[in-house]
């Protein structure tokens, strides 16, 4: 298994980077909801070459996130319409002619899978995309999968009689998968539940719990990505989240969260003890680029509640909006700014280093100045013995 190029302070994308223009309609895409049944319009490609395109501008991300440094790198979902779609509607059960419609978490009507029968996974879906991208860099990689809850509040259901029942096969469909991605050679598989804090009732009801049935048997690093959603399509920010202290009692290692648009604050931390946290220091409703001091600022703002060697440093969510050139740039300056910050603390450590030798050392410099000092004032002693030994003969 590879390791990050730091330990202290990794940094990785949260998943998606942005899809080249030659390969998606970015108008298109941008003047619409995130779709959640197949929207094969968006491609600009030919359906014959749709594939090896696909795979060009996967190596395309995969070179910007090393050429800008990031330790950990993803395919960027450069074969997906949106983060969930491509996974829920392969699955047995889903009527993908006939799609019906829910509510998004921004209220408006959408279009969405319709479950028609029991759901199941037919084939592994995202195999494929995991081999190509273990083959084509030596760093650590990460792979995301929707998470079943999620899908289950994006659907339609129209087979189970309660949508947990609906979750809980969903959760059995990831399971199979994240369990063939790290076959596959993930070395990190993260579960998007952005809906876990859209709808945070059901999410207790029944939403750890199927994250929780995902996961079971799982042998590999895991982490949940959960957010108040994509900035360019929602752009008021809550001042913090209404689910996310449960994930503790959750057998994940890592929660990825955002703080950087939100301002968050990060005292919410101190609730996960023992999860690392991927922390959101990039706001992508920003257009400008962070500076590196700015991303340093947003990064030591949550270490009075979570320390260093429990943080990954990422995007406060998925780049798939953003220009390429402001991604990569604010890519860049997250590796800088975090850069900024493992010297500080370098520094500070080195300091103390040097500040515990010099007392150690004091003792023995104490204690070998007596050593001296008595050895100096023994031959006095003596002299002054054979004086009185000579006085005592003369008498």
């Amino acid at each position: 298994m590879p390791k990050p190029l730091h330990s202290l302070l990794p940094t990785s994308l949260v998943g998606s980077y942005p899809q080249p223009d030659w390969l998606v309609d970015r108008d298109n895409l941008r003047g619409r909801f995130p779709p959640r049944v197949r929207a094969k319009e968006l491609w600009r490609v030919d359906p014959r070459f749709l594939e090896e395109a696909q795979d060009d501008a996967t190596l395309i991300a995969i070179r910007d996130q090393e050429r800008a440094g990031l330790d950990i790198v993803t395919d960027g979902e450069m074969r997906r319409e949106s983060y969930s779609n491509r996974f829920a509607t392969a699955l047995e059960g889903v009527d993908i002619d006939n799609p019906g419609t829910a509510l998004d978490r921004s209220g408006h009507p959408n279009p969405v899978p319709r479950i028609a029968g029991k759901i199941r996974r037919k084939y592994p879906v995202q195999v494929r995309d995991t081999e190509f991208l273990r083959r084509n860099t030596t760093r650590m990689i990460k792979m995301t999968v929707p998470g079943p809850f999620t899908m289950s509040q994006q659907a339609q259901n129209d087979f189970y009689r309660t949508p947990a029942e609906a979750a809980m096969d969903y959760a059995k469909a990831v399971n199979e998968e994240i369990k063939d991605l790290f076959a596959a050679g993930a070395d990190v598989v993260q579960i998007d539940e952005p809906y876990m804090q859209a709808r945070p009732q059901a999410a207790r009801e029944f939403g750890i719990r199927a994250l929780q049935a995902a996961l079971d048997g799982v042998k590999g690093t895991t982490a949940v990505h959960i957010c108040f959603g994509y900035a360019a399509i929602i752009h008021a920010r809550p001042e913090g989240y209404s689910f996310l202290p449960e994930f503790q009692q959750c057998r994940v290692h890592q929660i990825s969260i955002e703080t950087a648009q939100s301002n968050l604050d990060t005292v919410i931390l101190e609730k996960l003890p023992d999860k690392t946290i991927v922390l959101g220091v990039i706001d992508l409703d920003n257009m400008a680029v962070e500076t590196p001091e700015v991303v340093a600022a947003r990064i030591t703002r949550a270490f009075p509640h979570c320390p260093p060697e429990r943080i990954i440093v990422a995007p406060d969510c998925g780049m798939k909006y953003l220009p390429r050139e402001v991604a990569y740039g604010k890519m860049v300056s997250m590796v800088k700014g975090t850069a900024l910050v493992r010297e500080a603390l370098e520094s500070a450590r080195d300091a103390v280093d040097q500040s515990k030798k010099r007392k150690a050392a004091m003792p023995e410099i104490r204690t070998t100045a007596k050593a001296k000092t008595k050895a100096k004032t023994k031959p006095k002693a003596k002299a002054k013995a054979k004086t009185k030994k000579r006085a005592g003969k003369k008498r």
